[in-house]
Order: C-alpha cells, then structure tokens, then sequence
C-alpha cells in the first residue's frame, strides 16, 4: 500500500522501517527532515511538507501528545485538509480519549476515515515488529488497514467501531504498567536495604509469580539503575498517568493509584528526571529509603 508516515522519533522510526521492508511504498515526513535520512536511504520518500504525506492510501502519525497530533491534521497545510476522501488516518500515538473522538468525527465530516492503531512496545519492540497493536474504527475500515499493522506487529487486537475505545485501552494499559514499576521499585527498595541481593531477588521474582514480560524489563531497569537513555521518557509517562485519570473523570471512576503515579512522577520530574526513562520512578523508593 502507498502510505505517508508523520512522526519519526524513536517509535516512529522503527514502525516506518518495518512498513518499507514488508514491501509498502512509503514516504516520510518529519519537523526535523534529518531524522528521515535513514529511512529515505532504506527506500523511503522524503515528504517536504505535511501535505506530501497525505498522498498514498493511508497515513500513520506517531506523535508524542495531543498538541502535536492536533498541529499536524488541523490548519490549511494539516491532514484534515489534504487527505484526499475515503483514505485513512492511522493514529498510533498515545492520546487523550476526548482528541480520538473529536478526529473521529473530524474526519467523517470530511468524508475520510479514521482508525485509532496505539501500540504496546518499547522502541527496540518497535524496530523488530513486535509492537502489540489495539485497533479500532469502521470494521471495514480496519480490515484495509490490516496489512499495514500486520507490517509493524506481532498481533493486533481489533476491539471496537469506536476509534475512541482503543485509547481508553491503551491508556489503562500504561497506567498498569506504571503501577508495575511503583510497585517494584517499592518492593526492591525494601529487601535491598533489608541486606537481600536485589537482582537474585528479581531473579526470584520473575521465575515464580511474576514471569511476564513487563517485570523483567522493568525489574531489570530499576535494579541495574539504568534511566537513561531514556526508551520511554517520564514526561510522556506523567502526560498518559494524567490522560488516564481525564478518562476516568469523564467517565466518574476513581483511580486512587493513578492519583499516586501523577505525584510520583511529578517529584520525579521536579528533581530534574525529564530525560529519563519512565521507569525511574521506580527508584524513587530506594531515594527516599538511602537504599543501596
């Protein structure tokens, strides 16, 4: 399929690889152009401008929020305004519930398409195409567009006519797994200064009770200390804690946890945590206790 791609951070670079090498004609478009060259060297077209990437059958945007997300499809030069009728708007950033259902309806009234595509997966998840894919929109909408997410993932789990329902998905998804990382952090600040090896005890751990996925990678990250270079950085760990509970307010459900991940992510951010990985609020807890 011919497909534009908008936004090629380190997500962003990975899923437009994995779209070229499947064998899709893409053509890329970035603020800066120089996080482009390695793709328009792997077959990639160069996009000059917004409107350039609105051409093909579909167009992804991978974006970090919902300010550059609303920058790039409003305004004469944004999606909205060049994507030509019946052609699809991927949307695989992390945004609020409330934008997902405003470019639903956006994009209807323009007689275009629009599918909510976030994904589970780190950056090297990304590059490898093994992103988890929550997906939702017009049934047949979806199907057109599955062999694009069938590019970037190992699965694709298609939830709902309402583009809306995939970031409510997503967004409770990270909010879990920002609770995995308290919680461990917690945990490891406990028997570490109780005198107990913190990676035989994560060892422990994730060979018994918690063998998924995600206290490995985040376990191994809050034992070894290794915040930086940053694979999800904390501001946009703190932007989806604080999406999550905008969602839970609308639809009147606490989230007492979530309330305590915004406050540890702003102490995080307050004593200078911008560039590092998310997962640093998991070493919080060994701060606070003059852990080892």
């Amino acid at each position: 399929m011919k497909t534009g791609f908008i936004g090629l951070g380190q997500m962003g670079s990975g899923i437009a690889a994995n779209l070229i090498n499947a064998g899709h004609d893409v053509t890329v478009y970035n603020r800066t152009a120089a996080k482009a060259e390695a793709l328009v060297k792997q077959g990639a077209k160069l996009a000059q401008n917004v409107a350039e990437a609105c051409q093909g059958d579909a167009v992804f945007t991978m974006l970090a929020n919902d300010d550059a997300l609303i920058a790039v499809t409003y305004g004469d030069g944004g999606i909205l305004a060049n994507l030509p009728k019946g052609t699809i708007h991927i949307s695989s950033s992390t945004i609020s519930v409330a934008l997902s259902e405003k470019l639903a309806a956006d994009h209807e009234a323009a007689g275009q398409n629009y599918v909510s595509a976030p994904v589970f997966g780190r950056p090297a998840a990304a590059a490898s195409g093994q992103l988890f894919i929550v997906a939702a929109g017009n049934p047949d909408v979806v199907k057109i567009a599955m062999p694009l997410l069938d590019a970037i993932g190992q699965k694709t789990f298609v939830i709902s006519e309402s583009p809306k329902a995939a970031n409510l998905v997503k967004l409770s998804g990270n909010f879990l797994i920002a609770a995995v990382i308290e919680s461990l952090g917690e945990a490891i600040a406990l028997v570490s200064k109780g005198g107990v090896d913190k990676h035989q005890y994560l060892d422990i751990l994730t060979s018994t009770l918690f063998s998924a996925p995600v206290y490995k990678t985040y376990g191994d990250l809050i034992a070894n200390e290794k915040f930086e270079p940053a694979g999800f950085a904390a501001p946009l760990g703190a932007k989806d804690i604080r999406l999550a509970l905008a969602a839970a307010e609308e639809l009147r459900v606490t989230l007492p946890l979530a309330s305590l991940l915004r406050d540890r992510f702003i102490t995080l951010l307050a004593h200078g945590g911008d560039n590092l990985d998310w997962s640093a609020i998991g070493g919080l807890a060994a701060k606070d206790a003059a852990a080892a």
